[in-house]
This record gives C-alpha cells, sequence and structure tokens, in this order.
C-alpha cells in the first residue's frame, strides 16, 4: 500500500511539475537529493563501521552478555510464551541491545529473525501473536543511549555539537518506551482477563 502511495505522489509531482512549467526545476531537485543520499550515506557508512566495530569488542569483551544477562529477566517477564532457552530470546536481547546503543541497521537482521521464530512459536499463522506484538512495541520506541544513525546525519550536515542530542533522544525513547510498553501490557492483561471469561 505505501507503495502505491509513493509512486502516486511521485506521478502527481511530475504533473504538476509538468502543466506549471517547473520540470528543470524538477529534474534538478531530483540529481541534487540522489547526490545527497549517496553523501549522507557514505558518511553514515563510517560511522556505522566504527560503531559496529565497538560493538563487537563489547561484544568479545563480555558486555553484550553482561547485558543480555541483565536484561534476561526483563525479556522473560515481557514474553512469558517464549519457552527458555529458545533462539528468539536470544534474537530479542540483541535487538534490543544493539537499539540501546542506537544501531537501527544493526538491531533490524536481529529484529526480523527474532520475529521468524516467534513466528513459528506461534505455529506459522499470519496473525501476529502476542509476543510478536509486544516486540513491535519495543523495537519501535526502543530506548536509546547513543543516538549513532542521528549523530552521523549531523556531523554529515555539518553540525558543531553532533552528540548535542543524546540527553534529549535518551529521555525521548524512555518516555516513548514506557507508553508502548504500558499499552502493550494494558492489552496484554485485558486479553488474559477476556480469556478467562
Amino acid at each position: 500500500m505505501v507503495n502505491y502511495i509513493w509512486v502516486g505522489m511521485m506521478v502527481t509531482g511530475f504533473i504538476v511539475a509538468i502543466f506549471s512549467g517547473n520540470v528543470d526545476k524538477v529534474n534538478a531537485a531530483v540529481f541534487k537529493s540522489a547526490q545527497e543520499a549517496v553523501t549522507i550515506s557514505l558518511g553514515m557508512i563510517s560511522i556505522l563501521v566504527f560503531w559496529l566495530g565497538l560493538m563487537k569488542i563489547a561484544e568479545k569483551g563480555g558486555l553484550l552478555e553482561f547485558l543480555a544477562l541483565l536484561f534476561r529477566p526483563l525479556v522473560k517477564w515481557l514474553f512469558p510464551d517464549v519457552p527458555e532457552g529458545h533462539p528468539a530470546l536470544g534474537y530479542i536481547l540483541s535487538n534490543m541491545v544493539a537499539n540501546l546503543f542506537g544501531l537501527g541497521n544493526a538491531a533490524t537482521p536481529m529484529g526480523i529473525k527474532a520475529m521468524e521464530q516467534l513466528k513459528l512459536l506461534n505455529g506459522g499463522k499470519n496473525e501476529a501473536s502476542r509476543s510478536m506484538i509486544t516486540l513491535l512495541a519495543i523495537n519501535t520506541s526502543s530506548i536509546t543511549l547513543i543516538p549513532t544513525t542521528i549523530i552521523a546525519i549531523r556531523m554529515n550536515y555539518g553540525s558543531q555539537n553532533p552528540t548535542d542530542i543524546v540527553g534529549t533522544t535518551l529521555m525521548a525513547t524512555a518516555v516513548s518506551t514506557v507508553f508502548a510498553l504500558s499499552i502493550d501490557r494494558f492489552f496484554y492483561y485485558k486479553s488474559i482477563r477476556k480469556g478467562k471469561k
């Protein structure tokens, strides 16, 4: 559906440009945006490689394992349907830790793997299970200590203090996570009460 919306917006934009006589401006904007996209991507790659390297060092040094142990009770409480030792728990923990360090690009593959495992636990149904909804809520809101991607973008655009947003990001993501989990738990307990009736 989103693809159709984007295509519709592009076609509408070109039609308006043709009738208003601004095709040359649209062409210039398209090429300028493409050039900026490449520049931003290259800049972000260097920052992400740096942080992914630090993540690898943290993993080898045992920090990620420590964080996984630290979060394990929380994850077991949030995902009571997932059996102990199931691969989904490992992927969920990896996803949460990567998001914690603002590595959304590294967190996404772990989130997808976790969803695949949760779908298997759900009997392969196309309907989302309670655990899948919880993972989506956490992954979308996700507390972030270091917003690596945003820092990279700010550096690319010449920000004097690209890390100024760390405190604000931490506060905003903490609030969004608390609200997301509150809503998720509300509907979780509501479904349990409904099931008992």
